[in-house]
């Protein structure tokens, strides 16, 4: 099987200006498009910052950042990735919700299933409970977001029928090191990729210092960035995670 060039989109946000960040993020997904990719990533609440003002920033599912990442699939032909605020139902709290958009139409929604109560998030947004895998250009990619990295038993449940994961987060650079040391290691215990992409800037009186990267199965750093704007490539294989769980065969003798 050849290889999937993937891109983690690392940007700033505009606190709550949805059109300011559409802006922002149309030439960086038309960039990762012409160099290649196949699937471009981007942050946690994207188009808001990550703000509990649920009366600003919440939309209705299908509302329009999942508008723009759809528009963003179709014009320039690839997968399109990043959360939003979105209600659903009769619900009035939205969900934190990772929307993947195809160039065919579709779109995906994972939930994020632990809202960060540090911050509060717990009390404006509810909480999912579905784990989703999409298959994605012949990859097996499971969605989470942010916090949710802090809890391996989801990421081990999916791992076997997972090639990529993806995390899109707001991660204040005060916990930076948890952010780095977490993502590389459901990387190396589920022996898949792990495309984690986090924002630079400020926003809501809290740093982020991005830190995105691109992790291989066996935990090598495929791409890194610190606190730039940019655009992080990698080219990644079914394959080589088959290959690598044939080699060393630890992911059987997990006892759950």
């Amino acid at each position: 099987m050849s290889s999937v060039r993937v891109a983690a989109i690392q940007h700033d946000i505009v606190w709550e200006d949805k059109d300011a960040n559409f802006a922002l993020l149309a030439p960086m997904v038309a960039a990762a498009a012409g160099a290649g990719a196949r699937l471009a990533v981007l942050t946690e609440t994207f188009s808001t910052g990550f703000s509990n003002h649920i009366d600003t920033v919440a939309e209705p599912e299908g509302g329009p950042s999942s508008q723009f990442l759809a528009a963003m699939a179709a014009e320039h032909g690839l997968w399109v990735a990043g959360s939003c605020p979105e209600t659903r139902g009769e619900d009035p709290k939205p969900y934190n919700t990772l929307v993947l958009a195809g160039p065919d139409g579709t779109q995906h929604r994972y939930r994020k299933i632990h809202p960060f109560t540090f911050s509060g998030e717990d009390r404006y947004f509810s909480a999912g409970d579905e784990l989703v895998t999409v298959e994605v250009e012949g990859l097996r990619v499971s969605l989470f977001v942010c916090y949710d990295l802090r809890f391996a038993d989801e990421f081990w449940q999916l791992g076997p029928g997972t090639d990529l994961f993806l995390v899109p987060a707001n991660w204040p650079e005060a916990r930076r090191l948890h952010w780095q040391a977490l993502l590389q290691a459901r990387a190396i215990e589920n022996q898949c990729y792990v495309l984690g992409v986090n924002r630079v800037g400020e926003g809501g009186k809290l740093s982020y210092a991005g830190d995105s990267r691109i992790i291989d199965p066996l935990g090598e750093l495929l791409a890194t960035a610190a606190r730039t704007e940019t655009i992080l490539l990698a080219d990644i294989s079914a394959d080589t995670v088959a290959a690598v769980r044939d080699q060393f065969r630890f992911l059987p003798d997990r006892r759950t």
